[in-house]
């Protein structure tokens, strides 16, 4: 290692494990733990425009099948989306549902698998997320938004990370908006199958409201001014290049 480059790194470490000692405890004084593993399947759809108004009696063919994992309790939720900032080669549409175990998901998808009800998308792909940090309030929603955010760590990133930015600066602040009903639900997904890059990590929440997009973003404002260290430790571990946000219409519900 260069001689003059050594003090500098040293330095940065110093300061990165600083911070990070402050966030552990500030998230054992909030008393902030990870939960059962929450699993969640997302089957992404790309229709073309002029099919968007048959997807909603598609949905109803799924929601079917859904509504009795519902109440059987082999899934706690489930929903659809319609993306409201298109991409060339993403996802117009998607269907979604969330379960206490993976075997929850996989007898839901045998199920879907057998019904022919998509066959106007022109491209189509899953994925498999899971969950130690979430949390909602039971009811259904229509027309709500939903916000994800994803973002990776970068090679040096601690192996606890998650759990630090989780426990002292995400959860806390969604738990706040969760309580004051400016949301409806949120979760911090990471790949359970692993078809996106390892390091992946997506912040989700559903606000019934445009204006509670506002709301959350003015406190994700005000946790910056209050707490400099741990956003320093955050863009530490990020990879910028990696971060992409999505928006979605949203209807569903929540056991």
């Amino acid at each position: 290692m260069n001689k003059r480059l050594r003090p500098i790194l040293m330095g940065l470490c110093g300061f990165v494990a600083f911070t990070l000692c402050a966030m552990q405890a500030s998230a054992q004084m909030t008393e902030v733990k990870p939960k059962p593993p929450m699993y969640s399947y997302v089957a992404d759809w790309q229709y073309p425009r002029s099919s968007w108004p048959d997807v909603e009696k598609s949905n109803s063919a799924i929601n079917t099948v859904l509504d009795k994992a519902l109440a059987d309790g082999t899934i706690i939720g489930y929903g659809a989306d319609k993306n409201l900032v298109h991409q060339p080669d993403t996802e117009t549409h998607d269907n979604w549902w969330s379960a206490m175990s993976m075997a929850g998901i996989v007898k839901v998808l045998d199920q879907i698998s057998s019904t022919e009800t998509m066959t106007s998308a022109t491209k189509h792909w899953d994925s498999i997320y899971v969950s130690r940090y979430y949390n909602w309030k039971s009811g259904s929603f229509k027309g709500a938004y939903t916000h994800e955010s994803t973002y990776k760590f970068k090679e040096s990133a601690p192996d606890e990370g998650l759990n630090m930015l989780a426990q002292n600066l995400i959860v806390p602040l969604l738990e706040k908006q969760l309580a004051a009903g400016t949301i409806l639900e949120y979760e911090i997904d990471t790949p359970a199958i692993h078809t996106h890059a390892p390091g992946t990590f997506y912040v989700v929440y559903i606000t019934p409201t445009p204006e509670g997009l506002d709301t959350v973003q003015q406190a994700i404002r005000e946790s910056q001014k209050a707490s400099p260290l741990a956003i320093e430790a955050f863009g530490d571990m990020i990879d910028d290049t990696g971060h992409r946000d999505e928006l979605d219409k949203s209807d569903g519900v929540y056991k």
